[in-house]
């Protein structure tokens, strides 16, 4: 997830207080087994859990930055080659693609995204990264998952498990994706040019999940129309004359001027936006100065750019350039800004199908329980995972995964506190759980495209 994290869940009052507390029962009680115990479709996870369990710990331990993901990409490559998957790995770059074809049906596409972050991971954990590893620039940086992309590969393999050995009861072909690059939202596009529509089967539906914080483990969400926001990475270097910190006269700072800028920005979405649509101007980075006492030559800044309307994207990025111009205009600087919009950094608004969403969540519901499923708000982070299904020009949706333990989420909530969620060093997913309510969501999910319905016989 290329993200900021922002989200809420839809429930409220007594019926959100009743819904907690009957998950919170259901998993203290042996939520475990009971998943093994539930609809038919998963009645093998139980026993396959420990298997899945490793690997989740190996690939934390183990994670790979964005374009490098090379021993993970074999590593999930290998696992659906023995379960009887045709394989082709190096799709626009370590991308992996799975085909299993088991008669006449639909065509389903199961995404998972396999990169991590360059985050120094302080959860404390056993299995904890302990990683370093190269970064674009060739730079050392700590490595963790911290986005949960371990998470969504052990479901993928879990669920990629299941549906094979069960093949007696769906009909149509699988095709499983591990896509590289998705924290930097290249990698999706990077395997649609490398020819993924034309050399692997056209899907009839593209579906992906992701880990949240902002639900318990245990629970499920589904988001009905557009879900992720689009997103621009804009910079932003200012130009000025450096010189003396003693003599601030002799000078033009570039520094004062990013400054003035960063305020400024802040009034695009509080002035300018209409309330009633989202959009977010960050300021991540700001870079300027060697030392003390020297007034520098240039000063950067590196800002993230989000709504959900293309009309309202292009005025946020049309007001960061009149801003800064302005500002630096105001301050005498010898020259105007260059302020570029990265296109390779760029993502659009992923809509999620609302009829495939009510479609997934009524079968998730029978299969799981109401309790366990639950509608959930739109976010302002971004993904990749919406490429599949344009290209395709087809119907997708991406489910939101609970990783919270419940008590501890119940806690964070009376409080009015956050647990720590994706992109941060402590997140920390309550991962059987997890695990196990990720492969139930991807194998219900699929089986209702190419099968009997959840719980079915």
């Amino acid at each position: 997830m290329a993200h900021g994290t922002s989200g809420k869940v839809s429930c409220s009052g007594s019926s959100a207080r009743l819904r907690l507390l009957a998950l919170t029962a259901i998993l203290m009680l042996g939520s475990r087994p009971a998943l093994a115990d539930g609809p038919s479709e998963l009645a093998g996870l139980h026993a396959l859990y420990p298997s899945l369990d490793s690997l989740y710990i190996d690939l934390h331990k183990n994670p790979e930055l964005s374009f490098h993901e090379e021993k993970t990409a074999a590593k999930m490559a290998a696992r659906l080659r023995n379960l009887g998957f045709e394989v082709t790995e190096r799709v626009g770059g370590y991308g992996v693609v799975g085909v299993l074809k088991n008669g006449t049906g639909p065509t389903v596409l199961v995404r998972t995204d396999m990169d991590a972050l360059p985050v120094k991971e302080q959860t404390g954990m056993p299995y904890a990264s302990t990683v370093t590893l190269k970064n674009e620039s060739g730079e050392s940086v700590p490595v963790m998952h911290a986005c949960g992309h371990d998470i969504h590969m052990t479901a993928w393999v879990g669920a990629a498990t299941l549906l094979s050995q069960a093949r007696d009861r769906w009909h149509g072909t699988l095709v499983f994706v591990g896509q590289p690059a998705e924290e930097v939202t290249q990698g999706a596009e990077r395997m649609i040019k490398d020819g993924f529509l034309k050399r692997f089967p056209k899907p009839d539906y593209a579906l992906g999940l992701h880990d949240t914080h902002v639900l318990p483990a245990g629970q499920i969400g589904v988001v009905a129309g557009p879900a992720y926001a689009a997103s621009n990475a804009v910079d932003i270097t200012f130009y000025g004359k450096g010189g003396h910190g003693a003599y601030p006269h002799l000078t033009i700072d570039p520094l004062l001027i990013a400054a003035r800028t960063v305020v400024t920005l802040q009034t695009i979405v509080s002035r300018e936006v209409n309330p009633f649509d989202p959009a977010v101007v960050t300021v991540g980075t700001f870079r300027a100065g060697t030392k003390r006492n020297i007034i520098a030559d240039e000063a950067k800044l590196e800002l993230t750019v989000r709504s959900f309307k293309p009309e309202v994207q292009k005025h946020l990025l049309a007001a960061i350039a009149r801003i800064a111009k302005a500002e630096a205009a105001a301050a005498r600087a010898p020259r105007d800004p260059l302020v570029v919009v990265d296109s390779l950094q760029a993502s659009e608004v992923e809509v999620n199908d609302p009829a495939l969403a009510a479609r997934l969540a009524t079968a998730l519901r029978r299969g799981l329980g109401d309790a366990r499923v639950v509608p959930t708000d739109p976010v302002t982070v971004s993904e990749d995972f919406g490429v599949f299904g344009r290209a395709a020009g087809v119907p997708s949706v991406q489910l939101w995964v609970g990783a919270i333990e419940p008590g501890e989420f119940s806690k964070a909530k009376a409080a009015g506190t956050n647990m720590p969620g994706p992109h941060s060093s402590l997140f920390a997913p309550d991962r059987e759980p997890t695990i196990r309510t990720a492969v139930a969501a991807f194998t219900l999910s699929v089986m209702e495209l190419l099968g009997s319905p959840a719980g079915g016989k």
